[in-house]
């Protein structure tokens, strides 16, 4: 998987850290010259155990045992649309949105990334972000031709379903970025790059830039490639944008999730820590400059 390089304020605060651990480990050490001395004798392996901890805490091994083998892809053929044809899709569904800095997609594609999406602001579509999950849902229905259920009807309000933080935070980012603009530019991934990996396991190894997309925003992308979910043997999707309680009773142990059996789109959730290979959870991406 390709790593994207470093910046200057990360090397910077990496810097950072090591001038204050060092006079912090010297001053709590208190050691003598004879101290000093072997520590200096053992330079080799002091450098090495440095190596080790920075390997170690560099990497999330947290629900590392949430992943399973998968090797279910995108079956039913889809590829990301450009990003014109997107916006005027969407056009067509929310009749009275507007329109998207589509020049930004002339940009190279972070890494991990598919494709660039058309994402309304949920605020350009309803009052709330429930409402505007709620009416997606029903142009899904309606695009499908029927050929849609939503298992969790009537279980959608505030108590049920709320977005991720840090999804919040992010699309905040974006939305400051594209100012003016109804639809957002975003570069995501629609599922493949976490297939096999529980949703919390997902979360846990995002990169910096990277986040969850919620019911709203993938439904979004659903609606302008209805081809993603053709087939039941089509990766499914969670939700890891959106945070879901099952009883109401602030347990937000679960995420909405999108799969395709008897013939229809389902929408239902599933739990955070359960791994699955035929499921996936899409994720969006902030440019790094």
């Amino acid at each position: 998987m390709a790593k994207t390089l470093i910046t200057s304020g990360q090397e910077k605060q990496y810097k950072r850290f090591f001038d204050d651990a060092r006079d912090k480990a010297l001053k709590e050490a208190n050691l003598g010259k004879d101290g000093m001395q072997e520590l200096i004798e053992k330079g080799d392996e002091f450098q090495s155990r440095i190596m080790i901890a920075i390997k170690e805490l560099s990497v999330s091994n947290q629900f590392a045992d949430e992943e399973v083998e998968s090797s279910y892809g995108y079956l039913s053929g889809y590829k990301p649309k450009g990003i014109t044809e997107q916006t005027n899709i969407l056009r067509q569904l929310f009749l009275d949105i507007g329109y998207a800095d589509e020049k930004l997609a002339e940009q190279p594609l972070p890494a991990n990334t598919e494709g660039w999406f058309a994402i309304p602001k949920w605020q350009s579509v309803a009052k709330t972000y429930n409402k505007a999950v709620q009416k997606v849902l029903e142009l899904i229905k309606q695009q499908r031709k029927g050929k849609f259920c939503n298992y969790r009807e009537g279980q959608l309000g505030a108590k049920h379903l709320r977005q991720h933080e840090r999804t919040a935070k992010k699309l905040e980012v974006l939305a400051d970025q594209q100012k003016g603009y109804d639809i957002l530019v975003v570069a995501a991934q629609f599922g493949l790059r976490h297939r096999g990996r529980s949703v919390r396991r997902a979360r846990e190894v995002f990169t910096a830039n990277e986040f969850g997309l919620g019911a709203f925003e993938i439904g979004c992308m659903l609606l302008t490639h209805p081809e993603r979910l053709q087939h039941y043997d089509d990766l499914w999707i969670d939700c890891a944008g959106d945070e879901y309680a099952p009883g109401a009773f602030d347990d937000f142990s679960h995420v909405p999730s999108f799969g395709f059996y008897g013939g229809r789109v389902g929408f239902d959730t599933r739990r955070i820590d359960g791994p699955h290979g035929l499921c996936g959870s899409v994720s969006g991406f902030v440019p790094q400059s």
